[in-house]
């Protein structure tokens, strides 16, 4: 195969964690970006600051749940909230492909600063670039989110406190958005109600933090899905992690469509779900926490981290074992 760009360098799993490892983090090699976090975070003058940036190339621009606009600021936020930092201020650049009228852009704007208010954070600087019709497809969005972050949760971003014997727990039901963008998407002969999880975390997460502050790591899961962030905890801390099928929260809609399209929820990307490696004693009062949000309302204990082995293995329903593959392509581009 030539050496050139592919659809699986931006799947989020292995093909992709081997571009930035073995490209951009070697040329931009730096103690911040060597954390390999959503997040980098810094001081500066004494303060504790988290800084974020992301890209939004979903097909479509509008999807049941949500839409373009919304999903950038909303992903923006949650990549700053699961570092333990309060998201503040925001920076958003648009590419525009000529053609594209005028209307929807104002649909996406609008969405996007009903999320801002909402979230308490301010769009401060952006840019709007347009290119020749058929350069790009109808609309790009680039964000950057900074935020500020109390010294004792510095460690969260990092998965440096994460022990064996620790709980995994997620604030709800898995590949919602990856099959409502989905749905939206392809010509379907069935109607489905699913809907996209896309949700500002930072309300559920801050309030948690500050009732346990020593949650040891935390993480969205999006592009790759659960499977994907559960590799790379394991490839962060050495251990080994055991989930439990039969403790995975999924939407029994969403199960029968990925049954039906040959695809397993546990790789499908979600734009509302974060991941928390909690030590064993407060997992159940961390667990009651969560259910207080709505985001939260079907959070789960789904497995724990394991001393034995490095592999992410899942315990079937069957009562047997599998180790759950780290994902190289795509399932589903461009679901963000």
């Amino acid at each position: 195969m030539k050496d050139e760009i592919r659809m699986a360098h931006g799947s989020g799993g292995s093909v992709m964690s081997k571009l930035i490892s073995g490209l951009f983090m070697t040329h931009f090699d730096n103690p911040w970006l060597n954390e390999n976090s959503d997040s980098a975070v810094f001081g500066i003058d004494g303060s504790e600051l988290a800084m974020t940036t992301d890209s939004f190339v979903v097909d479509p621009l509008f999807f049941p749940g949500g839409d373009i606009g919304k999903l950038a600021v909303c992903g923006t936020l949650n990549d700053l909230a699961v570092a333990g930092a309060k998201p503040l201020y925001m920076s958003a650049a648009f590419i525009l492909e000529e053609g594209l009228p005028l209307n929807i852009l104002e649909q996406v704007v609008i969405s996007m600063a009903r999320q801002l208010k909402l979230s308490g954070v301010y769009v401060v600087t952006g840019d709007t670039k347009v290119v020749n019709r058929g350069k790009c497809d109808k609309l790009f969005i680039n964000t950057t989110g900074i935020g500020k972050i109390e010294e004792r949760f510095r460690h969260v971003h990092t998965a440096r406190n994460v022990k064996a014997g620790d709980r995994l727990i997620i604030n709800g039901t898995i590949g919602d958005h990856g099959i409502a963008v989905l749905l939206a998407r392809e010509k379907f002969s069935f109607r489905s109600s699913v809907q996209s999880d896309c949700a500002d975390l930072y309300p559920m997460i801050s309030g948690v933090l500050q009732l346990f502050p020593g949650i040891a790591f935390m993480r969205d899961a999006t592009r790759g899905g659960l499977a994907t962030l559960l590799h790379e905890l394991s490839m962060k801390t050495g251990f080994g992690i055991i989930i439990d099928e039969a403790d995975l929260p999924l939407k029994p809609e969403v199960r029968g469509i990925t049954e039906m399209l040959g695809l397993d929820p546990l790789y499908i990307a979600n734009e509302g779900k974060a991941v928390m490696a909690v030590p064993y004693e407060f997992a159940d009062n961390v667990l009651r926490a969560l259910k207080k949000y709505p985001e939260g309302k079907d959070a789960a204990i789904i497995g724990k981290i394991s001393p034995d082995f490095r592999d992410v293995i899942l315990e079937t329903n069957s009562g047997g074992r599998r180790i759950l593959d780290h994902l190289s392509g795509d399932l589903l581009p461009r679901i963000c």
